[in-house]
């Protein structure tokens, strides 16, 4: 290189070094209650999502205990042996 600064961060530096832009009044007020808005929807989706999942497991314990899947069906091939 020739030393010679780029011509990106002279901009740059003289962005800095120049006046500050002017800002809009309500700019950091709506900041902070769009931040609130995002946290309180998030918050929200959170405990939907949990609630969710909870009424799945309830629903999954009640369907397992009514039908029994671990056990086997009864084989229709033969018919049961009775009267020996």
């Amino acid at each position: 290189m020739s030393g010679v600064p780029d011509r990106k961060e002279a901009q740059a530096r003289r962005l800095l070094e120049g006046p500050y832009p002017v800002v809009p009044a309500g700019l950091a007020a709506g900041a902070a209650a769009r931040g609130d808005r995002l946290l309180r929807r998030r918050r929200v989706l959170r405990r939907f999502g949990w609630a969710v999942l909870f009424a799945a497991a309830v629903a999954f314990t009640v369907w397992a205990a009514l039908t029994h899947p671990w056990t086997t069906p009864p084989s229709g091939i033969s018919p049961p042996l009775e009267g020996w």
